[in-house]
Order: C-alpha cells, then structure tokens, then sequence
C-alpha cells in the first residue's frame, strides 16, 4: 500500500507507510512519522536529540467490517532548545488516547444515525468507549456555552427521576439552546447561572417563566427592573385545575342523583378547547349536558374560555380592560376555586400584561421538555449527570432522539 494512499483513505499526513498484516481479523498498518513531525511538542523546534523510541497502537476508520489499528513508530526527543524530553506530538490523535481523531468523528457520525449501543456493536468496542467519544464531543461543544449574547431566556423545570428529582433548565428563546442545567428546582438551582450571567455582561430583556415563586423571586431579585412575562400555558393550566376542583366538588355532592352520571367522565371534555372537541364520540353534546346540570361548573367553564381571550387582545391597554372585568367576575362569583384564581390573576397580572411588550413564551422549552424525557426513557435512565446535562445541552441539535 502506498503512502499516498494512507493520506488519502486515512488522512495520515506526515507519516511514511512501513508495512501491513493480518490478525485475528484485524488490519494492521505500520507507520513512521517523517522527519518533519520529529520536533519539540512544547516549543515546536527541530534541534532535537533522539532518546529512544515508543510504539503506539491506535484504532482508525474501519476498512468494511475489518478493525483498522495504526502501529506508530515515534521517537523520543530531547530538545536543545528548552531542555525536555518529551514523546513528540503524532497529530492524528491525542495524548493518552487509543484512537485516532478520524476513528472519533467516524463513531461521532455513527451516534448521528443510530443508538450509541448499535455503534458500539457495529464498531466492535464496548458501550462505554462510544459515550466516552460523545461525552468529550458534547464537553467541548456546549461545557461551557456563552451567555454574552442572551436576550430573551426562558426558565422551567423538569422531572428526571421518581422521589421529585428535579433540573432547572435556561433556555436561551432566540437559538432554542439550553444554555444551563441546575440542580434541583429551587432558586438555589439557579445561583451558577446567576453568576455566569453577570460575568458575561448579557442584556437580558425579558424573561418568560411559570407562575413558581421561587424563580420570580430569584429573577427580580438579579435582574432587576427586567420584564418577567409569565407562560400563558401555565396560566390556562393554573385554570384548569381550578376547574377540575369545581367539577371534582361538584361530582362528590351529587351521590346517588341524576346529574352525577352526567358529569362522570366529562373531566378532559371540560379541559379541551370547544374547538377540539370530538364530534364522532359526542363529546359537545356531553358537554353541554354537563354544564346545563351544573351552573358552578358552566360560569368557571366559560371564565376559562374566556381567560383565553386576554393574549387576544389587540393591544395592552384592551388586554389590561379586559383582564381587570375577568378579575371582577371572578372575585365576586362566589365560587371558591374561582375566586382563588382571581386573587391569583390580581397577583400575577403584571407578568400577564408584559406580553403585549415581549411576546415571548416557555413553549420552546416544553418541546424541549418532551425530547428529554424521551430521551430519558429510552435510555432508562442515566447514571451518569454530567453526561445525561451534557445530552441535554446538545439537545437542540438533535434531529432524532437516539441514544442507548
């Protein structure tokens, strides 16, 4: 085999090809760097003295399902220049590593199409070897993303084990990147993030989050005077439990009578938009069966719909006439799940409003959300954190959820 060859089908610049064999199923190639990669790693001259010389196996790009392995013959020198004695740089792969940079982004490609365990399989070396490659790729890709450019971020929360364990994830809204993993769901989980931040000296403009306290807090508290805009997903949903408190109520007061056999069942068919509602299963008219029986159950139902509406608006101003007559209507229902949320929606109501400033929203987070816990179940679990942050940190670019 010529050397022109190896750099080509290997990319084995500066080495000279020395000679071949065949074991045990694998392809073995024996190379010796040229004189040109016969210098000083630490200060690059070629005065040097040789000490000795080192071989070293390193695993390549397979040729079919044959294992490659380069047997390098290098040379140990000692610099005239500064003095060390050091095993002189190969290049192709780096130190304390037995495989080649071209082996790594190969395994890399193969991570791209199918999971880590069929890789691993294909290329025959364990499943530890094939995250090791990927851990190193995601640590130098997003280990340590850069804050300096956020504007819009949005903060959540995620369920990764039973026993609430719990991650705080920072989403930067305009790339869809995570950009910090905390532990835990406090505002504590938030303080690394806080500390990178200032450092970074980003403008952040807005900030999109639920309606959880702790991270309200956290967020006035280092970036004062920043627009927090609360997710209208949550807030509807902070409604619909509301709702289902009022049916719940309902649906135990009404034992052994009529309308309770009417309200059995009809949870998710209150909870849906009237727009999704099933026609070929009927579901409208349960609907209106249900809130004719019950006239709590149809005021709080046609407050939710109505609640709706507020991001509808053509402008603040409307949305803020709109949200204060939604509060009164509420407060004075006489309903108490209603008349909680009213207090809740007074509370809440400048976040509300910061919309028709900022449109912005935590729905990128929740699809994000949903990819890892897909990604969480296929690999049932991850016992290593740091990787399963990493996996997590990356996760915007992945196109398919492969893992294994």
């Amino acid at each position: 085999m010529s050397t022109s060859l190896m750099y080509h089908a290997f990319g084995l610049t500066g080495f000279d090809y020395v000679r071949q064999s065949f074991v045990a199923g694998n392809i073995i190639f024996d190379v010796r760097p040229k004189p040109k990669l016969v210098r000083c790693p630490e200060c690059k001259s070629q005065e040097v003295v040789r000490r000795g010389s080192f071989e070293r196996w390193l695993r390549t790009v397979p040729i079919g399902f044959k294992p490659v392995w380069l047997c390098v013959e290098a040379p140990r020198v000692e610099c005239r220049k500064c003095g060390c004695v050091r095993r002189i740089d190969l290049k192709i792969a780096e130190p304390r590593r037995w495989y080649t940079r071209a082996f790594e982004r190969f395994a890399l490609a193969l991570t791209k199409m199918m999971t880590m365990l069929d890789a691993s399989a294909l290329l025959g070396i364990g499943w530890d070897g094939i995250k090791s490659i990927f851990k190193r790729h995601l640590q130098r890709r997003f280990g340590n993303p850069s804050l300096s450019g956020l504007k819009y971020i949005a903060i959540d929360e995620i369920s990764v084990r039973k026993g609430h364990k719990y991650l705080t994830l920072v989403m930067d809204l305009e790339s869809g990147a995570i950009v910090f993993v905390g532990d835990g769901k406090g505002a504590e989980a938030l303080d690394p993030f806080w500390k990178r931040l200032k450092r970074s000296s980003a403008t952040v403009q807005a900030v999109a989050t639920d309606l959880s306290i702790a991270y309200i807090s956290a967020v006035m508290t280092h970036l004062p005077g920043v627009p927090l805009v609360f997710d209208h997903f949550h807030v509807v949903k902070l409604m619909n439990d509301k709702l289902t408190e009022i049916r719940r109520k309902i649906f135990q007061e009404l034992e052994n009578m009529p309308g309770r056999e009417v309200l059995k069942g009809s949870r998710w068919i209150l909870l849906k938009n009237p727009e999704n509602l099933n026609k070929k299963r009927n579901e409208p008219e349960r609907l209106k069966e249900a809130l004719r029986f019950n006239e709590p159950l149809a005021t709080a139902y046609y407050m939710k719909e109505d609640l709706r509406q507020i991001w509808s608006q053509s402008d603040k101003a409307k949305a803020f006439v709109f949200l204060d007559d939604w509060i009164a209507r509420a407060t004075t229902s006489g309903i108490g799940p209603l008349v909680k949320m009213g207090n809740t929606m007074v509370k809440f109501r400048f976040g509300i409003l910061a919309w028709y400033d900022h449109p912005i929203s935590s729905g990128p987070m929740e699809g994000s959300n949903n990819k890892i816990k897909t990604m969480k179940r296929q690999a049932y679990g991850y016992r290593d954190k740091e990787f399963f942050k990493l996996r997590i940190m990356g996760i915007h670019e992945s196109r398919f959820i492969l893992t294994g």
